[in-house]
């Protein structure tokens, strides 16, 4: 890498107040850019306090500040940037190569006849078990080729050739499974090989001063060797061999198992879990065990996860811009019912089958020819590069100082040996026997350059991160980014939704309000008038993203689907709703999925009797705000105005109990109103007003064990919980007061509490005043949320942030740490956040905050420690090379040292597990001050201490090279 003259370093700005008001690089779409640069010090490189999102000209900024002598290895855990670029180039050629054929085929459609074109399509041929082979699939795949779909006889035609069902999938057994795979490929691309330990033994021992040294004892060796004979003569230059042998060793040896960890990190991380149906059947599985001929539901914020054609679709809109690199939303319908692999799912719902996996789509080929690369930039690793610069010119002046005094000693005549006789006497002391002082005398100005480098300060920042995000995995937390780690020490404000992560996601309906009527045993159906039974089971089935599976064998009905609409199925299963027959009685006409905008989902059904039902299904109060009627115990319809209040009241009672209220409603439509083209029932607005309701259920989902302690944890580590919840005011504040996020119901008042509605009502300025004192937002859009994130993060708040729902991914961007779930969230949530909770469980959050304290620990612990031994070598040589002319710390002893602080005192102060009294202390705010903590406690006690306490598995190891280099000197 190559490194300009820029040699002034300031490093200043690491001793700021933690509260400066200093926030991270925002989106491109932030408004707040400008802000964003008056707070980085343009004259300081190493003055970034934020790597999310940043460019790349920033990051190429700071490498190119730093006078470094071994550039390879100071940043060889860093980005590498020139590999980006390269990565970048590839994927625009493969994307551009894509559209160039794409526009080619359309161009030549459009000057032909759908006659010719049809006849243009070769029949299929049969292959194996398959009554079509995979290159015609490939190929009607990539090509988007609409006239051999229709050829092959459309969707049904084309599942029969590949031998699945549209509605029911494929077998899924395992002989049926082997077949596919060895007919149309597995869902896997060849990755790239990691760099193997030979290739990091190479790297190891391209660092220049090593270079320099490993010259140096070969002609000191040399030198030994004619002077002293082989006996005696090869201990200098033998021993300097050996120390830098051990040290190139050691060091890639590191580099190998850092290299592993991170590759398994990656594989983790593609590893998608997503459902598919076989066998009529809703499992989960691997995206890596997807087949040719699966089934596979879609939903807004789900990522393609192969090549396949639409079966049934309403509103669904996919964003093709990581194939195309054009934000450009394409909505699919049988017209265009293509999809490629890669794509995220913007809007809607729909179904596919998989006609193409792995190396045989795009998306496989483009990520079978680019590497991931594992280095990245993290602010503190930046910084600690900044002063490992500093210390280095420092180191490299002293170097020059003691080259200097001890050459103009020794041919000054002032060096003597150890019998007191003067080394060097002009025109008497021999040419061989002046090169071989001058070359000792050079090797130990080199040692003092390698000992005073301190390499082992940015890389023991990107050991104790890997460790860090090795033990996470077991903490359920899955670290995206490396930095995330870092920042999670300083964050000062975690805005946690409600459903999921302080609660189990395990919900029942256990109340439940037919007409006017409350159902005190909410399973019991006979309680139910028949036509409001029939209407409740009719909109239950029909309008829901779930399935209900009864085995042939009459085994346990199997429900799956949201957690909300789980429980809402098992209830009317409870009910005794036939969810097969039920969808069979009406045809679905359009489908508003349900939006956490509007809070509620509707759908519009054509009946057998050519009559219209439209049923929304959402947040109570919402719901019941569109409603004019509601169905009495007779089934009759009544007008609501007089019972309003008792179904607000209802309502209230349910969410004061912390239970979520959804409401269910209908109205019927003419048929006739209804768009007759498919493109205008595509842009068609479901009526969503003169509802009749039908019920209002209440649902408990309990607080999550546990979870009280972890908001304790949190508080008295001097970091505030906040609740953003899409659920009813009353039932979030229930859940605050039950989980230790409110202290008592007297707490309970605004603005502590507020409606989504009302704050995003409010200036910007208002906003930012209100902000710090909100500790629960009820019925917020994921607006709100991105809304409060910004004006926290204005009032200089680190804040952490969890998301599950496609909508979230702008908070989750803009935050400074972003938590999506695992469980529940959506891949496009997933790919904006910088960890993921695996397990949902706020607990998760709290440990993940502990790992990142103790980030900060293990810094200051090896820099305490490192910079002790550093400064004590470097003045010792220093003062003994002025006074007496000689240095008593030769260059092997140097290299002992050198090899204790920067790559074994990296590995063990960097692997110090987290401990509880670090969530005692307050956040360590933005802009830790790590001169600031050395001048306090920089002292040799201190570092022993430290080092006592902090390495376990490496004591012997230490003692022992201890022991050497006492003995030595």
């Amino acid at each position: 890498m190559t490194m300009n003259g820029h040699h002034t370093v300031n490093i200043a700005n690491s001793n700021r107040h933690p509260n400066d008001d200093d926030h991270h690089a925002l989106p491109p779409s932030s408004d707040h850019d400008d802000d964003e640069q008056e707070l980085v010090d343009p004259d300081d490189p190493f003055d970034i306090t934020q790597t999310k999102n940043v460019s790349h000209d920033t990051l190429r900024r700071w490498r190119q500040a730093a006078l470094v002598l071994n550039a390879s290895r100071r940043f060889r855990y860093t980005l590498d940037l020139r590999k980006e670029e390269e990565k970048e180039q590839k994927k625009h050629l493969i994307r551009a190569h894509a559209q160039v054929i794409r526009a080619a085929l359309l161009f030549r459609l459009a000057g032909e006849r759908e006659l010719v074109i049809s006849t243009a399509v070769s029949p299929p041929t049969p292959v194996g078990d398959y009554d079509i082979g995979l290159e015609q699939l490939v190929s009607m795949s990539k090509d988007q080729n609409i006239s051999a779909l229709q050829q092959y006889g459309g969707i049904r035609g084309l599942s029969n050739l590949i031998k699945s069902n549209p509605d029911k999938g494929i077998s899924g057994d395992d002989a049926d499974l082997l077949k596919r795979k060895n007919a149309f490929g597995t869902n896997t691309y060849p990755r790239k090989k990691g760099r193997s330990f030979w290739r990091f033994l190479w790297e190891a021992w391209q660092d220049l001063t090593l270079i320099i040294l490993i010259i140096a004892a070969a002609v000191s060796l040399a030198l030994g060797i004619k002077t002293e004979g082989l006996a005696e003569g090869w201990y200098d230059g033998g021993s300097i061999a050996f120390a830098v042998l051990l040290v190139i060793v050691v060091t890639a040896v590191s580099d190998y198992r850092q290299s592993l960890q991170f590759q398994n990190l990656n594989a983790e991380k593609q590893n998608i879990q997503l459902e598919v149906i076989r066998g009529g059947r809703t499992i989960k599985i691997s995206i890596f065990d997807i087949v040719v001929g699966d089934v596979i539901p879609l939903k807004i914020g789900d990522q393609v996860p192969a090549d396949g054609v639409l079966i049934t679709g309403h509103s669904l809109a996919i964003d093709e811009s990581s194939m195309t690199g054009e934000s450009k939303i394409v909505h699919k319908d049988h017209k265009t019912p293509f999809f490629m692999s890669g794509c995220k799912v913007a809007d809607g719902v729909g179904v596919m089958l998989v006609t193409g996996v792995g190396i045989n789509t795009e998306w496989g080929l483009l990520m079978a020819s680019i590497s991931e690369d594992t280095g990245e930039e993290t602010p503190l690793q930046v910084r600690l590069n900044g002063v490992a610069t500093f210390i280095g010119v420092v180191g490299l002046t002293v170097a020059v100082l003691v080259l200097a005094v001890l050459l103009g000693r020794y041919f000054s005549g002032h060096t003597k040996d150890i019998d007191g006789n003067v080394e060097f006497v002009a025109g008497k002391t021999s040419v061989s026997n002046a090169v071989d002082d001058v070359i000792k005398i050079f090797t130990i100005a080199v040692t003092i350059v390698v000992v005073a480098v301190p390499e082992g300060l940015p890389l023991a920042v990107t050991l104790t991160l890997a460790y860090s995000m090795r033990k996470m995995m077991a903490d359920k937390a899955l670290v995206r980014r490396l930095s995330a780690c870092e920042t999670m020490g300083s964050a000062t404000t975690i805005c946690s939704d409600k459903t999921g992560t302080l609660t189990l996601n395990q919900m029942t309906v256990v109340e439940a309000y037919v007409g006017s009527t409350k159902v005190y045993s909410p399973d019991d159906s006979s309680k139910l008038h028949p036509k409001a039974l029939s209407l409740i089971n009719e909109g239950i089935a029909q309008n829901t993203t779930g399935n209900v599976f009864v085995p042939k064998d009459g085994g346990e009905t199997e429900v799956s689907g949201s957690p909300t609409e789980k429980a809402i199925l098992k209830w009317a299963v409870k009910l005794g709703m036939d969810f097969d027959v039920i969808r069979s009685n009406s045809t679905v006409l359009h489908v508003f999925p349900f939006n956490s905008e509007k809070k509620r989902g509707g759908v519009a059904l054509k009946l057998g009797d050519s009559g219209v039902h439209i049923h929304w299904k959402g947040a109570a109060e919402i719901v019941l705000g569109t409603c004019t009627q509601y169905l009495d115990s007779d089934g009759q319809l009544q007008s609501i105005e007089e019972e309003k209040g008792f179904f607000k009241d209802a309502i209230d009672d349910m969410a004061a109990r912390s239970l979520r209220c959804v409401a269910i409603a209908y109205r019927s439509y003419e048929l006739d109103k209804v768009p007759s083209s498919e493109q205008d029932l595509d842009q068609w607005s479901l009526p969503e007003h003169e509802l009749v309701l039908l019920a209002i259920v209440g649902i408990k989902d309990p607080c999550r064990p546990g979870v009280k302690d972890a908001v304790k944890v949190c508080t008295d580590a001097g970091v505030k919980v906040r609740m953003v919840t899409g659920d009813n005011l009353q039932t979030a504040k229930a859940i605050a007061l039950e989980c230790g996020i409110l202290a008592s119901i007297e707490d309970a008042v605004e603005p502590n509490i507020i409606e989504g509605k009302k704050f995003r009502e409010l200036s910007e300025k208002e906003r930012e005043d209100i902000a710090k004192k909100i500790t629960v937002m009820g019925r917020s859009s994921p607006n709100d949320k991105l809304l409060l994130v910004q004006a926290l993060r204005k009032g200089g708040e680190v804040v952490a942030v969890t998301g599950d729902g496609t909508n979230d991914a702008p908070a989750l961007h803009e935050a400074d740490i972003g938590l999506s779930m695992g469980i529940q969230g959506t891949e496009v949530a997933k790919e904006s956040s910088d960890i993921i909770i695996l397990d949902d469980n706020f607990a998760s959050v709290v440990k993940v905050v502990r790992w990142g304290r103790s980030v900060y620990a293990n810094i200051q612990k090896f820099i305490q420690f490192q910079l002790t031994v550093n400064v004590a070598a470097l003045v010792i040589n220093v003062v003994a090379a002025i006074t007496s002319g000689d240095v008593p710390l030769n260059a092997v002893q140097l290299l002992w040292v050198n090899l204790i602080m920067d790559t074994l005192g990296a590995l063990a102060l960097a692997t110090e597990p987290p401990t509880d009294r670090l969530m005692h202390r307050s956040p360590v705010g933005r802009r830790f001050g790590l001169i600031g903590f050395l001048s306090k406690q920089f002292n040799i006690y201190g570092t022993l201490n430290t080092i006592l306490i902090s390495t376990k598995t490496s004591m012997h190891m230490y003692t022992w090279f201890l022991y050497l280099i006492l003995v030595n000197v």
